[in-house]
């Protein structure tokens, strides 16, 4: 067991740092309770300051997260998702063990206003489908996504459809539509009170806004707007010069 070295160089919360994130990574597990401050002060003779510190440090890093109440847990590791090659929620949930779930929240054919009919390029008045799901990984929220899809490509898709089968395999096994790539982009928000309530999520975690241009062989076929979770969620680009 690591114990705290009071004539290290190393500052004493660093040191309780390092502790208590082998003894999250070793014992506790993702989800587990740590003690309270009390404990940890008296099992590592530190004072409260020292130990608040610490645990400051380690949620503002993503490692643990409080729950009101009833005290300080591990937080799950982040979904570190590679944005070198195209992905769908569902299928990387999977490689991951996970058992991916769509809730379907809304489920509408609308005539496209001019935003949305600019950003699937359609004329304004053509007809799509809207819908919104909350995406979860092993029964906890991850995203909240609000989609358009134009009508004309696929009739006669139902909430049923997304209810029971992954978006883009009903493109694929229903519609013979391939997706050619697809484009994103990202950036920080402040997270909406529904949001916040559907994603089970405190205000001091930060989100994710993510659209996404899904095309197929000579157009585009999804445009979708998504509020994800800033402490579930890590990605990863490559760069070559």
């Amino acid at each position: 067991m690591k114990l705290i070295d009071k004539n290290s160089r190393i500052p004493l919360y660093l040191q309780l740092m390092d502790i208590l994130i082998d003894r999250m990574e070793n014992e506790l597990g993702e989800n587990g309770q740590l003690p309270s401050e009390r404990e940890i002060c008296e099992h590592y003779d530190v004072s409260r300051t020292t130990v608040r510190q610490a645990i400051n440090e380690l949620e503002r890093d993503g490692f643990i997260y409080k729950v009101h109440g009833k005290g300080t847990f591990v937080a799950p590791k982040r979904v570190e998702q590679n944005l070198i090659k195209f992905y769908s929620f569902t299928e990387e949930m999977k490689k991951l063990g996970k058992v991916p779930v769509s809730k379907v929240f809304s489920f509408d054919i609308i005539e496209a206003d001019r935003k949305i009919a600019e950003k699937l390029s359609l004329p304004a008045g053509s007809r799509v489908y809207q819908f919104s799901r909350l995406r979860l990984a092993d029964n906890i929220p991850m995203m909240f996504e609000t989609s358009f899809v134009p009508y004309d490509l696929f009739p006669g898709m139902t909430k049923e459809d997304l209810e029971s089968t992954a978006l883009y395999d009903i493109f694929k096994n229903r519609f013979q539509t391939t997706i050619v790539m697809a484009e994103e982009l990202f950036m920080p928000v402040m997270t909406g009170v529904k949001e916040m309530e559907l994603l089970q999520m405190s205000p001091s975690i930060p989100s994710l806004r993510i659209e996404r241009f899904t095309h197929g062989e000579d157009r585009l076929i999804e445009y979708t707007n998504t509020i994800a979770r800033g402490d579930k969620f890590k990605y990863h680009v490559r760069l070559e010069n």
